[in-house]
C-alpha cells in the first residue's frame, strides 16, 4: 500500500447552472498510460504532446523513471521520454507504487514479468482490492512467477528465464488483460495471441504500429510475435472521451444547454456512450472528423432535446464501460426506464460502480434497482442529500453533473481521486456552468 492516501475532499453542488461554451477536456488516461510505456521501451526520443497529467498516469511515468528512463516534462501535458530499449530497464531500488491506477498495474505485470530482475507492484488501499487474477493466470501461463496477495496486490515478480507464447481465450472483454498480455508478448518465443468475446478497445494495438511493431488484428482476435523492438515515435494524444462523457451528459439533460468539446478520441471501440446517449434522444454531432497518429478524433458539439429510458444494446457496453456511472445520470433524468444488462465488470471497477450508483441515486429520491450485472433505473425528480463517492473518481463527478438538474444542493463525499483522472475537473465545471464548491 502507499505510504500515504489522499486527503478528504469533498463537493457541494448548488442546484440549477447550465453549460455552455467550448471545452477540451484532458488527454486520454488510457493513451496517455501506453505512450509512455511504449516510449520507454523504445530506442530513441519519443515526444508526447497531451499527456494527462493526472495522478494515475503521473504514477506511470514515475514507475519507468524509477527503472531509469529519462523522461523529461518539457511543459505540464508535454513529455520528453529517452528510450531505454527493449531490455534497457533497471531494477528500481524500491517497490513501484501505482496509486490508483489499474491501468498502469495490469499492463505493468506484463511487462515485469519478463524483466531479468524482480519488482513489486503495489497500489493504494482502493487498487489494492481490486482484482488481479484475469491477468496473473494468463501470465502464469507465459512463464511468468508473480506471487499476490489471494490475486489483489501487491504482485510480487521474480525474472524468469525466459517467456513462451500463449494462444489465450479471454473470458471477458478487457483492454487491460488483453495489453498486459501483449507486453509480456514481446518478449515471448513464438507468436502470442489473444481472443476476445467482444473487443474491447485496442489504443494498444494501434501504438505498437504506430511505434514501428507488427500485430496482425482479425476482428476480436490478436496476434504479436515476440522479439521486436519498439522504435522512437511522435505521440500526440486526443481529449479523453470518457472525460467528455461527463459534460456531454451535463448538456444533454439540462434544456436549452449546448457545448462544443475539442479534439475528443472517437476511437470506434470507445464510442457506445455516443450511440446510448443518442438512442437516448440526444443530439451530438461530431464536427471536423480527423486523425491523431492512428487515432480518430472530432469536435463534439452536443444539444440538449430530451431524454427518453431504454433498453441499452449489451453489444454496447464493452465501448462504454467506464461511461456507465454518468449513464446511470441521464437514466436518472429521462423519461421512463432505462435497463442495462451484461455489466458485470462495473462491480469490480475502482468500486462497485452498481451498487455505488444505486445507492447514490436512491439517496437522492431516483428509483434504481441493482442487477448482478446492470441496474434499472427510471427517471423522475432528484432530491439533494448526501452521496458517498467510495473514493471512485467517475462516482464523484457523476453526482457533480447530477447537480444540474437537483432540486436541492448535493453533496458528495472522498472525492480526493477525482484527480487521478481529471486534474482540474472542478475548475473547468464551474467555467462551464456548475455551481461547484471544493472542500
Amino acid at each position: 500500500m502507499t505510504m500515504s492516501e489522499p486527503k478528504a475532499v469533498t463537493y457541494l453542488v448548488q442546484p440549477g447552472g447550465a453549460l455552455a461554451g467550448t471545452l477540451r477536456v484532458p488527454g486520454d488516461k488510457s493513451i496517455s498510460h501506453r505512450a509512455v510505456m511504449l516510449a520507454s521501451l523504445a530506442q530513441g526520443t519519443s515526444e508526447v504532446t497531451g499527456f494527462l497529467t493526472g495522478e494515475d498516469c503521473l504514477c506511470t511515468m514515475k514507475a519507468f523513471q524509477a527503472m531509469g528512463v529519462k523522461i523529461e516534462q518539457v511543459a505540464p501535458t508535454h513529455l520528453r521520454v529517452h528510450g531505454a530499449g527493449i531490455d534497457g530497464l533497471k531494477a528500481p531500488s524500491s517497490p513501484l507504487d501505482l496509486g490508483n491506477s489499474g491501468t498502469s498495474m495490469r499492463l505493468m505485470s506484463g511487462l515485469m514479468s519478463a524483466q531479468k530482475f524482480p519488482s513489486t507492484l503495489i497500489g493504494d488501499a482502493s487498487l489494492s482490492r481490486r482484482p488481479m487474477k484475469r491477468i496473473i493466470e494468463p501470465l502464469t501461463r507465459m512463464g511468468a512467477k508473480i506471487d499476490s496477495s489471494e490475486g489483489r496486490a501487491p504482485l510480487k515478480i521474480a525474472p524468469v528465464s525466459a517467456l513462451k507464447a500463449i494462444r489465450y481465450e479471454s473470458p471477458v472483454a478487457s483492454a487491460q488483460v488483453k495489453s498486459g498480455i501483449l507486453l509480456a508478448g514481446l518478449y515471448a518465443n513464438g507468436t502470442t495471441e489473444v481472443n476476445e468475446p467482444q473487443k474491447s478497445r485496442d489504443h494498444t494495438e494501434r501504438m505498437f504500429r504506430s511505434f514501428g511493431i507488427e500485430i496482425a488484428i482479425d476482428g476480436n482476435h490478436v496476434a504479436l510475435r515476440g522479439g521486436q523492438k519498439p522504435r522512437a515515435a511522435n505521440v500526440q494524444v486526443p481529449a479523453d472521451i470518457s472525460s467528455a462523457a461527463f459534460y456531454m451528459v451535463g448538456a444533454a439533460i439540462t434544456p436549452g444547454a449546448e457545448i462544443v468539446l475539442s479534439d475528443v478520441g472517437v476511437n470506434p471501440t470507445r464510442t457506445g456512450i455516443i450511440d446510448i446517449l443518442r438512442a437516448m434522444g440526444a443530439e451530438i454531432e461530431l464536427v471536423n472528423p480527423r486523425d491523431f497518429g492512428g487515432e480518430p478524433v472530432a469536435d463534439l458539439r452536443v444539444r440538449s432535446r430530451g431524454l427518453k429510458g431504454i433498453q441499452i444494446d449489451p453489444a454496447l457496453v464493452a465501448s462504454a464501460i467506464d461511461e456507465f456511472p454518468i449513464i446511470f445520470i441521464a437514466a436518472a433524468f429521462a423519461r421512463g426506464e432505462t435497463v442495462v444488462t451484461g455489466a458485470e465488470e462495473l462491480r469490480v471497477k475502482e468500486s462497485d460502480r452498481i451498487r455505488a450508483m444505486c445507492d447514490g441515486l436512491r439517496a437522492l429520491g431516483i428509483s434504481a434497482i441493482a442487477l448482478e450485472d446492470g441496474m434499472r433505473v427510471v427517471g423522475g425528480r432528484m432530491r439533494g442529500g448526501t452521496v458517498d463517492s467510495r473514493g471512485d473518481h467517475r462516482i464523484a463527478m457523476s453526482f457533480a453533473i447530477a447537480g444540474l438538474r437537483a432540486e436541492q444542493p448535493i453533496k458528495i463525499l472522498d472525492c480526493a481521486n477525482v484527480n487521478t483522472s481529471f486534474p482540474g475537473f472542478a475548475e473547468l465545471a464551474r467555467g462551464a456552468g456548475l455551481r461547484l464548491a471544493v472542500s
